[in-house]
């Protein structure tokens, strides 16, 4: 008997399967579901929880709750197409599928996944030693760690890591003499939960390379340099001055600073941690050639004093004080991101159907939404099919995140 000839909503389903089976950084991340039509460069808003602060005595003291709204910006359009034989069709769904529908998600979804991991340049935490690879538990426990300081949900916790530090990981693991905890990472080469972390591979981790090389001392131009953080606002950031550079020095956005003195604190209870507040440049400068000349970098987080956001111990920022920056000049590391889902957003919205096209389809599910429409090709005498998805990513809580390198 003939297989059943193959329609346009069974394509569009198996390819919204296949996109999803394919996704690591995708499957782990907030998915924000608009049921609605957007056009690329659309935005699509996202409530923050609203955060207070703790009062003392008797009196009550009154808190204006403002709810933050953030935009994604809905402008990642991206499709596969290819053209085959009529007769293709009535091949079963499986034969189709693994043929030309797999091929095309695995692509879909990698891009996708490229895009949310590259978010990293929005991250300031960032925990072992740069261009260390992660290769023990002690390495890995270095994030879980940073988020129960910063005061991160213990639920949803997510890593995902590139293919030289998983499998540095997964040997560490296998030489454990817990033999029912060690079977997955010895014969399916998969970490699964490690530190209450569910813990992935992605070989779409990214790559940072750092500015490059210049010569002086760093420092801080100007006291005072502290924000107050409007509720209403959509970003984090602020500028900050700094001298001290001698040569010219490009600094690229993603690039992690610390400066003296100015620690982090506990961002419920404000209680001063042991280590100092990062920051990352969010904006690519270039660095002045004299001492004395003021450069001015745009950073994240904005330095707050007080306040329900305070995110550091001084109650100003001093004159100064020595900058650092992380890892070596015009360098490349591997960035490994442990995070609690809600840090980053993933929407992908149902594009429109056009007039004029009979076999066509489109599936939504779980925050994801793909289309599929096939036409004929009168010029080349073929049958043509395209499937697209239409998706914004963003940073909604950096601070839920942190990347990830090994110890010397």
């Amino acid at each position: 008997m003939a297989n059943a000839i193959i329609t346009p909503t069974i394509i569009a389903k198996e390819a919204l399967m296949q996109v999803e089976n394919n996704l690591v950084m995708g499957n782990n991340v907030h998915r924000e579901y608009k049921n609605e039509f957007v056009k690329v460069g659309a935005t699509v808003n996202i409530r923050k929880p609203v955060k207070f602060v703790v009062s003392d005595g008797a009196v009550r003291v009154h808190q204006d709750v403002e709810e933050a709204n953030t935009s994604i910006v809905v402008n990642q359009r991206k499709h596969v197409s290819w053209a085959f034989a009529t007769q293709d069709l009535t091949l079963s769904i499986e034969d189709f599928s693994e043929r030309y529908i797999k091929p095309a998600a695995i692509v879909l979804a990698n891009n996708v996944d490229a895009a949310l991991t590259g978010l990293y340049k929005d991250v300031w935490n960032w925990v072992g030693t740069a261009g260390q690879t992660v290769n023990s538990y002690a390495d890995f426990a270095l994030a879980p760690r940073r988020m129960d300081e910063g005061a991160v949900p213990r639920d949803a916790r997510r890593a995902v890591i590139g293919p030289a530090d998983h499998w540095g990981l997964l040997g560490s693991q296998t030489g454990l003499f817990m033999e029912r905890i060690a079977e997955g990472a010895y014969r399916e080469g998969s970490l699964g939960r490690l530190g209450g972390v569910d813990t992935f591979m992605d070989q779409n981790v990214s790559t940072h390379t750092t500015g490059a090389t210049a010569v002086g001392t760093p420092l801080t131009d100007g006291a005072g340099q502290e924000t107050t953080y409007a509720l209403s606002k959509t970003t984090n950031t602020q500028s900050l001055g700094t001298d001290g550079w001698t040569t010219l020095k490009s600094f690229a956005a993603g690039d992690v600073f610390t400066i003296d003195t100015v620690f982090a604190v506990n961002p419920v209870s404000k209680a001063k941690l042991d280590y100092l507040q990062q920051f990352v440049i969010t904006t690519a400068a270039t660095a002045h050639a004299t001492t004395t000349a003021d450069t001015d970098f745009t950073i994240a987080p904005a330095i707050i004093t007080s306040g329900p956001y305070q995110n550091v111990n001084v109650t100003t920022v001093p004159d100064g004080a020595t900058i650092t920056m992380i890892g070596t000049a015009a360098t490349a590391y591997p960035q490994n991101l442990v995070f609690h889902k809600n840090a980053f957003a993933l929407v992908t919205v149902p594009l429109e159907m056009p007039d004029g096209v009979s076999f066509k389809a489109r599936e939504s599910h779980k925050g994801l939404s793909i289309r599929v429409l096939k036409q004929f090709d009168i010029d080349n005498d073929e049958d043509v099919i395209r499937l697209d998805i239409l998706y914004g990513v963003k940073s909604i809580f950096p601070d839920l995140a942190t990347r990830l390198s090994g110890t010397a």
